[in-house]
């Protein structure tokens, strides 16, 4: 098995998960300076030419919430609910959720402050991102009353949603993100960073 990766917050939720679970794999860091993610080979695997990709076999796999699904059955692991269909619905939600609210509010204050830095695209813009707070609070709000009597997002333990909704927000503090009306997304952000996989998620050697 190989995964192809980027320093990315797709990638990160996907390598965070394979480490928590010992999955044994070829970890391939993608040189996107030398743009190997749009190389004729690379993009056989992934014709969107991103980062995460999964080889598993003849299985070329992309986009991280079917990956890291994709390790759990390969693991036996209840992260990804395989054998319950109530809950791979609860899960399914609040990645969908992610994907068309959290994703979109969280977004401009990880890429002033995360991808700016990690690409070298300059300084932050500090200033252009009061024009998102508004969106950040609206979606905000809903995960923090979701989370006022839970410790994790879905299924009452930790699932790959967790690691979904939490791979560019757990950057809050250095994006200045505006969560200080939020505890119960802090706490839910903070206990995840004493899992040793999510907090040190990249694979170790070159790259």
């Amino acid at each position: 098995m190989q995964i192809y990766w980027i320093k990315a917050q797709a990638p990160r939720r996907v390598l965070a998960l394979a480490k928590h679970l010992g999955v044994e794999a070829e970890f391939i860091k993608l040189d996107a300076s030398n743009a190997e993610h749009r190389s004729a080979q690379y993009i056989a695997l992934n014709p969107n030419m991103k980062a995460p990709t999964l080889v598993d076999g003849p299985l070329a796999l992309w986009e991280s919430a079917a990956i890291m699904a994709h390790l759990c059955i390969k693991q036996g692991s209840d992260m990804w609910p395989a054998h319950d269909p109530a809950e791979q619905v609860e899960v399914l939600r609040w990645i969908s959720w992610d994907l068309g609210h959290w994703e979109t509010a969280v977004a401009p204050f990880y890429f002033e402050h995360v991808v700016k830095a990690t690409f070298g695209l300059g300084p932050p813009d500090s200033a252009s991102l009061q024009n998102h707070v508004g969106g950040f609070r609206r979606y905000a709000k809903v995960l923090d009353e979701h989370l006022s009597d839970r410790d994790t997002v879905a299924c009452g333990r930790l699932t790959i949603a967790d690691f979904q909704l939490a791979s560019m927000a757990c950057h809050w503090r250095e994006s200045e993100m505006p969560m200080q009306d939020f505890p119960n997304i802090v706490r839910w952000l903070d206990s995840l960073e004493r899992i040793p996989a999510w907090s040190d998620p990249w694979p170790a050697g070159p790259g």
